[in-house]
């Protein structure tokens, strides 16, 4: 089948769900552009600032647009084929994905501008504020883990002589280019603070720099040359470094440039699906639609493709920073919903890395290293085949772009988390929450070794998704209280409740059975701590569940509010 006719059939769909459903959402919630946001509130020039919709669709899309669309939909279709996995994509995000985003903004925009977790304690109680806080945490640190630990895969490489005494190594290219990225933008940032120069002239220098960076990286591919771990290792301490710095040193002028290191890509997988003139390789369907408990593609295909149709990440991110600068309510839409379905289609560029391929070839290869490999195919449809070390150094430096720009935004999240929970501030609070937020994860990663994050992905897209359907958990309580209708978070709520129950409640099952090695009778640590997770989430779940009951229960026998008590809902 063409992969031209699959992806113009998914963009009818997504066109068709925003135009259709997202405005019969939109409706429920009644935006009102009279309404003054938080942004214009407030208006303090450094968080709360109005953003006109186009530009701040562009910093929303960057900042949700990581690892996770781009890894899931790829091991999804090693393990279930492309068929489910378009599906879903597709399908989910329409219907779940795009409201969860859209409905957390909205929340957020009607409760100051305030995060999940205070939109948890304000309508469901403290004791559920802190239990949300600590699933937020868990989650954190278990994207921290599957992120970095791909990431470093995309590091390593083999040696390889070309052209009589050249050397190449793909995987030290890609950990130069990425290296030099980095370092470009801690740079920008310092001559911004410094001199404060146009933008334009910026962009100008630093984002051509960027391309650079990747030539640079094919030419000492051989100097930045580690194993697996050591890079693991290297990526945590940079976590704990970058989550420290001032946000204008590093996670801004980074957030910059990686908008246009993701633009570039999503630009260069359009002109292959499109224009390359590439046939469909992988099967269908891999496995049967199979019920069960050990690797079935119900309820894992779900969670396995996490990011790529819904996340409980892009939550975080809607009432942390996006929600702060609406200008007017009717921009959530474009924005919340909008901006989802623009990670649907990444998600779509990234199933078509793999689709392409061959299923021998594919076969336990890293999703990185195949998602790079494909971009670089797409690429030498505009560059030609004789650039192609150039290509797949930039694809896979595109890939690892996406997951700093996520991996230090997690661990500066988890700090946050762990101050307000110990009620601590202060630099020495921040360093200490900082580390603990970036040794469990290092921990983690050296126990396992290379290639755990197969070992933890699930648990992680598992985590991801409950918290999204916490998300929409809270979201239901709050219209519920108002007296409003919520049959439009209610029921993706119930269905994301329902599969990832289900699936921690498989995965408990296999991390059991694997937690004692059959040869040595030692436990297996990686296999014990992910039994106890679930175990921990599952907990943690029931009780938000319980609380949220008892919070409808309160609201039904207490009087109904006053008008304009709550700034809450329309």
């Amino acid at each position: 089948m063409s992969l031209s006719l699959l992806a113009i059939i998914v963009v009818v769909i997504l066109t068709l769900g925003y135009t259709l459903y997202g405005r019969l959402i939109a409706r429920q919630y009644n935006l009102d552009d009279g309404k003054r946001t938080p942004a214009v509130e407030v208006n303090d020039g450094v968080d709360y600032v109005p953003t006109p919709r186009f530009f701040l669709l562009g910093q929303h899309f960057s900042a949700i647009a990581a690892a996770g669309p781009i890894a899931g939909p790829i091991l999804a279709c090693q393990l279930f084929g492309w068929g489910p996995s378009i599906l879903w994509i597709a399908l989910g995000v329409v219907f779940i994905g795009a409201v969860h985003d859209f409905s957390a903004l909205v929340a957020s925009v009607r409760h100051r501008a305030h995060s999940i977790a205070e939109i948890v304690k304000e309508n469901l109680g403290r004791r559920a504020w802190i239990a949300m806080l600590a699933f937020i945490w868990i989650a954190l640190v278990y994207l921290i883990i599957a992120f970095a630990d791909i990431t470093a895969a995309t590091f390593v490489g083999k040696t390889e002589e070309l052209e009589g005494s050249f050397a190449f190594n793909k995987g030290g290219a890609v950990a130069f280019a990425s290296t030099t990225y980095l370092v470009l933008s801690i740079v920008m940032g310092l001559v911004q603070r410094k001199w404060n120069p146009p933008l334009w002239l910026v962009t100008l220098v630093f984002a051509p720099a960027s391309l650079g960076a990747v030539w640079l990286g094919t030419q000492v591919s051989t100097l930045l040359v580690f194993s697996q771990t050591t890079w693991a290792v290297t990526i945590m301490v940079y976590c704990f470094i970058a989550s420290l710095l001032p946000v204008w040193m590093l996670l801004q002028p980074r957030g910059y440039l990686g908008g246009f290191v993701l633009y570039m890509a999503l630009a260069v997988g359009i002109v292959g699906i499109f224009f390359g003139g590439f046939e469909v390789k992988q099967p269908l369907m891999t496995v049967a639609p199979a019920l069960g408990l050990s690797g079935s593609m119900l309820p894992f295909l779900f969670v396995t493709i996490a990011c790529g149709a819904c996340s409980g990440f892009h939550g975080l991110v809607c009432s942390g920073t996006t929600s702060k600068q609406i200008a007017k309510e009717s921009d959530c839409k474009p924005v919340g919903y909008g901006g989802m379905l623009l990670e649907g289609f990444v998600a779509l560029i990234a199933l078509a890395t793999i689709m392409i391929v061959a299923p021998e070839a594919s076969k336990g290869v890293a999703p990185g290293r195949i998602y790079g490999d494909g971009l670089a195919r797409f690429l030498t449809v505009i560059i030609g085949d004789g650039a192609f070390l150039f290509a797949a150094t930039f694809g896979a430096m595109a890939f690892s772009t996406f997951v700093f720009d996520t991996l230090d935004v997690a661990t500066r999240l988890g700090r946050y988390i762990l101050q307000e929970l110990a009620n601590a501030h202060g630099r020495v609070a921040a360093a200490v929450a900082t580390a603990v937020t970036a040794a469990v994860p290092a921990v983690v990663l050296v126990t396992a070794g290379p290639g755990g994050y197969r070992t933890f992905w699930t648990l992680f897209g598992t985590s991801n998704q409950l918290l999204a359907a916490l998300t929409l958990l809270a979201v239901t309580v709050w219209l519920k209280r108002m007296g409003k209708r919520s049959w439009f978070t209610f029921a993706p709520m119930i269905f994301l409740m329902a599969i990832t129950l289900w699936s921690l409640v498989g995965q408990f099952v296999q991390f059991s059975k694997a937690a004692v090695d059959a040869k040595t009778g030692v436990l297996v640590v990686p296999s014990v701590a992910n039994a106890a997770v679930a175990v921990l989430l599952f907990a943690l779940t029931l009780f938000l569940i319980l609380e949220a009951v008892r919070a409808v229960r309160r609201a039904r026998a207490e009087a109904p509010p006053a008008p304009g008590a709550n700034a809450a809902a329309a």
